[in-house]
Order: C-alpha cells, then structure tokens, then sequence
C-alpha cells in the first residue's frame, strides 16, 4: 500500500476514533501527523512542524482574548443593542445585516477569514443573547464572506483571475462574481428558513413594546448599556482592528492580541478573567488537524488524488470529480491553495473543448469556498472558537454535520449548473 493511501485511512480513523470516543481530534491528529510523517513518509520534525498553522493559531488567540475583553467589560452588549436599534428592533433581519457586512466587507478587498473575525464575535454574542442558532447565525456570516469572495477587486478573485490568465484560459470576472454570490444567498436563504430564522420576531414578541416600531420587535435599545470609558476605548480597538485589517493589511491574529494587550494594561481584572475564555480545546483542534494536513501536502497525498483524477476520460465526470477534491480538501486547508493546484489540473480537460472554460473554472472556484464553513476552515474554526454555547462539543459536531451537508451537496449542485447545462447546452 502507498503511503498516499496510508495517510488517507489514517485520517479517516482519527475521524472515527474521536467521534466515536470523544477524544479531542486535535490531540489526535498530532499524533497521527508524527506517525506518518515518520514512518510512511521519512519526514523528521521540522517537516512535520512545517504543517503548524501559526498564523491561524494567533488568529484564534488574538480574537478570541480581544472579544474576551469586549464581552467582560459590556462592548459587545453595547454592540447587540446597538444593531438591535440599527434595523428597527427586527430581531429577524439581524442575521441578514451580518451577511451583507461581510459581504460588502470581502467584496471591497477584505481576506475573507478576516472580515469573519471582524464580524463573528458580535454576530455570535447576538444569537446567544436572542436565542438564534449559532449555526444559523456562523453560517451566515461565512457565507456573507464567500458571497462577496469573488468580486473584481476582492483577494480571490483577483487570484482566481491570475491562474486563469497566467494560465491563458478564458475567464469572466462578472460570472465568477455573480455566481458566487447567487450561490451564498440561495444557501444562506435556505439555512435562514431551516434554522428558525422566519419565527425570530414572533419568539421576540415578549420584550415587545407598543410604538417601538411594531410587531415582532425588540426593546433592546429601551436597555442598551452606558457608553464607559472602558466600552470607548474597546470601540476604538475594534475599529482600529476593521482599519488595519481593511485599510493597512495588518495581520488580524497579530493587531487583535496587540490591542487586547493595550486593554490588559489598562484594565487588568477583566484581562484575567479573558485569557480564561481563550477556546484553547478549539485552538488545539483546529491547530492539531491542519497540522495533519499539511504532512498530507508535504508527502504528495493531495497530488496524488488531484493526479488520479486528471486521468479520467470522461471530461463532465473528471470536472465533478475535481470539484470534489477541491471541496473536501478546501474544508481542511487553504482555499486559495487549493484553488492555485487544481485549476490547473483541470487545463487538459478545457484544452478538449467539451466542457465550459468558464463555467469548469467557476464551480470549481465555488466549490472550493462555499465549504469554509467547516469547523476545520479558518473561516469556521473562527465561528466555532466564538460562539457563546455551554455546550462546545454538541455545536462543533453540528457545524462539521452542516459542512458535511454543504461539501457533499454544493459541488455536485454547481457543477450541475455551471458545467453539464453549459457544456451540453
């Protein structure tokens, strides 16, 4: 057996073994990441090291300790309320505002595990407060990002429309936006409807009072918190976060753990009880898969499945077959990444002319983002690391339940769409 094929069994036993026993797969997969790096793969440490995700680890920290702060001293609170007032008192269009934010947000340049930094936390603080879904609410954040992915002018696109040039494929940006965008609002419109969003106003109608803008509305503004000196300077933080992230390029895991710091010092009480609330079994799993996963790069496993597939004499079955691969891996590692290894994968089968340069390069370019929201994505993990639920464990399983859902359907959906209709068409 190859050593390919070695590590991918050995993946799907940590999967069984920690849904199965309940260990976390963190822990895991580290041990699995040493197992075969070592002895199926030959790498020593340094390789193996090479996998760590450092920049997402200070991510997850440093967003997590700042909206520590931010829930301990009243900010985010303050923030609820404030949107609360922002539409009207409208419980139900809150999720809504928190897509076309990140949307607007990555559309205009923002790295889309970014914009869900920036917005997550308050986002999740909201759906704890008003008893929304945190799995309603993580998802449409994410897919707020991804919707606005694509545009002319966002990071992926700007990727996405390099390969294509780079590689002298035809490409068109408005289809690739467009599309993208269709495809997040259809699914976050269905997750909306699926997960209680139509019955958040009715479920609302006890804080309701008469002339604060009608049935169904929160008096959230009728309690909304006194602006102190500790909630202005943390305003300030996170406006300051938005700017360097947005309008310096900043690091976010480096600028959120720079300005916790800056509130720690001021006010070290509450810092104390922040730094507890750091998700750190979150930072070790995310941490701990990645980790596995880059020892799958750095040994050839994701070659080796794009490779077989290239194979395929069937160009519509090799298009879906590389979506897939694309999904799948995406919803573990860099999307980006992915997205620079597989389109060039699919040059053979375009050079053919059977099937839609276009709409091939298009699903793939979806297939391989729609699926950030899985808990071991960054986009996810950040979902996953801020949301205000007792219990950690139940809504980890349900976010990976929901990106196993939209891996196993959204491909095969865009591909349906993009590609065969094209393409026979």
């Amino acid at each position: 057996m190859s050593a390919e094929l070695i590590s991918i069994l050995v993946l799907a036993v940590v999967f069984v073994i920690a849904t199965t026993r309940s260990i976390n797969m963190g822990v895991l997969s580290f041990a699995a990441a040493f197992g075969v790096g070592t002895l199926a793969a030959g790498m020593d440490a340094k390789k193996i090291f090479a996998g760590f995700p450092g920049d997402l680890f200070v991510v997850l920290v440093g967003v997590t300790f700042l909206f520590a702060i931010a829930r301990a001293n009243g900010t985010t609170d303050w923030l609820v309320r404030a949107a609360v007032r922002l539409v009207g008192g409208r419980v139900a269009l809150i999720p809504w505002v928190m897509f076309a934010v990140t949307a607007a947000l990555t559309a205009i340049g923002a790295v889309s595990p970014a914009a869900v930094a920036i917005v997550a936390p308050i986002a999740l603080g909201f759906a704890a407060q008003y008893g929304i879904s945190p799995l309603l609410m993580g998802a449409m954040v994410v897919h707020g990002a991804q919707a606005g992915g694509f545009s002319p002018i966002s990071i992926y696109g700007t990727i996405v429309n390099g390969i294509v040039a780079r590689e002298n494929l035809p490409g068109n940006e408005v289809v690739l936006f467009l599309a993208s965008f269709a495809v997040n609002l259809v699914i976050a419109a269905i997750v909306f409807v699926v997960f209680g969003g139509l019955k958040l106003d009715r479920a609302n109608t006890g804080t309701v009072v008469v002339g604060s803008g009608g049935p169904g509305t929160a008096t959230a503004a009728q309690t909304k918190p006194q602006l102190t000196v500790a909630i202005g300077a943390t305003l300030v933080c996170l406006a300051a976060l938005v700017v360097g992230a947005l309008v310096f390029d900043l690091d976010v895991g480096l600028t959120a753990i720079t300005l916790a710091v800056l509130l720690a010092i001021v006010w070290p009480d509450i810092s104390k009880k922040a730094v507890g609330e750091i998700t750190w079994p979150t930072v070790l799993l995310i941490c701990g898969v990645l980790t596995y996963v880059g020892v799958l790069q750095e040994m050839g496993t994701i070659d080796y499945a794009g490779s077989a597939v290239s194979k395929v004499g069937v160009p519509l079955l090799g298009a879906l077959l590389i979506c897939y691969i694309g999904a799948i891996v995406s919803a573990f590692a860099s999307s980006v990444g992915i997205m620079g290894a597989l389109i060039p994968l699919a040059v053979p089968f375009l050079a053919q002319g059977t099937v839609s340069a276009v709409g091939m390069i298009t699903a793939l370019s979806i297939a391989a983002t729609v699926v950030d929201v899985s808990p071991f994505s960054t986009n996810g993990a950040l979902v996953l690391a801020n949301a205000d639920t007792a219990d950690r464990d139940r809504f980890f399983r349900q976010l990976m339940a929901y990106g196993g859902v939209i891996v196993a359907a959204a491909p095969l959906a865009v591909w349906l769409v993009l590609v065969v209709v094209p393409t026979l068409g």
